[in-house]
């Protein structure tokens, strides 16, 4: 077992941290792997905040960064440009569809995010579209932690604190059609929670919104839900009609990850603007992009330039780690490992599903899969909030060497769910080996509370 420090024995007092919690202190990492300073072995089965796409230790990422260290380590944007960044955009460019060409550099998804929003509205006021100011998103959804992108994210744990030095934007339902008790077939609902974004345009009044942001696939907040094929086609279809934005934020679902490039490359769905990160640089380098169209991007530097910038946008170190992220995609075939080492893991969530009735709706595609943890999964009903479930089997898969993801959001369906997202690197040993650790985990949850395990 992981003995977790109190406050009060603190290692790091000056160290500022999200909670009390403490954890080991991480020493080295290879793979799939990592090691703290005890020696003890971790499985990354969450990719660490499911943005180690390529794996840890990768020697051309680390030779690629090295490299250009030894050459210039940083130069101010605005006073040069540097070849890495424009090489990454290129490679970019020629990898992300519908001429989203125009690639603009940041630190991380949430500036990837907030990035987004700020061109949106420069385009509108560019193109004699003042009054469209409001951007909706979805309930429950996670964007971003900056006061922009907690406008349009859907979890009241972390925006209600901020809603008064914020401007709080309208929400949607996210589409979690597995617990609609009607008649309906899968893509009629799919059609009836897009059918809610025309609603709330119509209420909100057309002329003042001016995009909608969404994750294609469901990311912290909903953990991998994924749409049905109806959905995205007509939100692509509403969007169009009140010339409004679609803006996909595809900061965990990118680079590979879901089995695909983008996560909304499984419907051929036509975002005008993109939000990357996390996978771009696989950890590596602090690193996020925006793409977007020349229709977006053309007014807004006609008409004096995009009002935004960031120190280390287009870092040359963290562009070197970028360009050299996408040729290990490339030369291991981690989109297409994504896709097949994704249906093994699948398989063999399923089966535990079966050993443990109270784990269902696995959900997601390629390595970015989720489930839930229900008092009864046939009606539904989440386990009492004070358990915290999932939070609980954090804890019990850490102290068993296997690291997955989890984040509970108020606001929206109250849920235990919790992910399960290697590095794309995985193979199919490894993904037995997470499933057994995983199985012994759940194990451990359903006797501290009392759930049913079938023999």
């Amino acid at each position: 077992m992981i003995a977790v420090q109190s406050v009060e024995t603190d290692r790091r007092p000056n160290l500022f941290h999200f909670t009390r919690l403490q954890r080991p202190i991480v020493d080295r990492a290879d793979g799939i792997y990592l090691w703290d300073k005890s020696g003890r072995r971790y499985i990354d089965g969450s990719s660490g905040a499911v943005n180690v796409n390529v794996g840890h230790g990768n020697r051309n990422v680390i030779d690629a960064m090295k490299r250009q260290l030894d050459r210039v380590s940083f130069a101010y944007i605005f006073q040069f440009e540097n070849e890495q960044a424009i090489e990454l955009a290129r490679g970019l460019a020629d990898r992300l569809p519908n001429g989203l060409d125009r690639i603009y550099f940041v630190s991380g998804g949430s500036e990837a995010i907030e990035a987004c929003l700020k061109l949106a509205r420069q385009w509108a006021v560019a193109t004699g579209q003042d009054k469209r100011w409001k951007i909706i998103g979805r309930m429950p959804s996670y964007h971003g932690v900056t006061i922009g992108t907690l406008a349009v994210t859907g979890d009241d744990i972390l925006t209600k604190t901020f809603d008064a030095i914020g401007r709080p934007m309208p929400l949607v339902p996210a589409p979690f059609v597995h617990r609609d008790h009607d008649n309906l077939s899968t893509e009629q609902r799919g059609i009836r929670y897009a059918d809610m974004l025309e609603e709330k345009i119509l209420e909100e009044g057309p002329e003042s919104v001016l995009a909608f942001v969404v994750e294609p696939i469901g990311g912290a907040a909903t953990a991998a839900l994924v749409p049905p094929n109806s959905y995205f086609p007509r939100i692509r279809e509403i969007c169009d009609r009140y010339g409004i934005l679609l803006i996909h934020d595809e900061v965990m679902t990118g680079i590979g990850r879901t089995g695909k490039f983008l996560g909304g490359d499984h419907w051929s769905c036509r975002p005008d603007i993109v939000a990357l990160s996390k996978g771009l640089s696989s950890g590596y380098a602090p690193l996020g992009a925006l793409a977007a169209t020349q229709r977006i991007v053309g007014p807004v530097v006609e008409t004096g330039g995009f009002l935004h910038g960031h120190t280390y946008g287009g870092n040359p170190v963290a562009c070197a780690a970028g360009v050299a992220v996408l040729g290990e995609v490339d030369r291991l075939g981690l989109v297409e490992n994504s896709a097949i080492m994704g249906e093994l893991l699948r398989g063999e969530f399923e089966a535990l599903t079966r050993r443990f009735p109270f784990i269902a709706d696995v959900r997601g595609k390629g390595l970015f899969m989720g489930a839930e943890i229900y008092a009864d999964p046939l009606a539904k009903e989440p386990l009492p909030q004070g358990l915290n479930a999932n939070l609980r089997l954090i804890d019990l898969a850490f102290e068993r060497g296997l690291i997955i993801y989890s984040r509970r959001v108020r606001g929206g369906p109250v849920s235990d769910n919790f992910m399960v997202c290697p590095p794309l690197i995985v193979t199919s040993d490894q993904i037995g080996e997470i499933i057994a650790v995983l199985g012994d985990s759940l194990q451990a949850l359903a006797s501290e509370l009392d759930l049913p395990v079938e023999s």
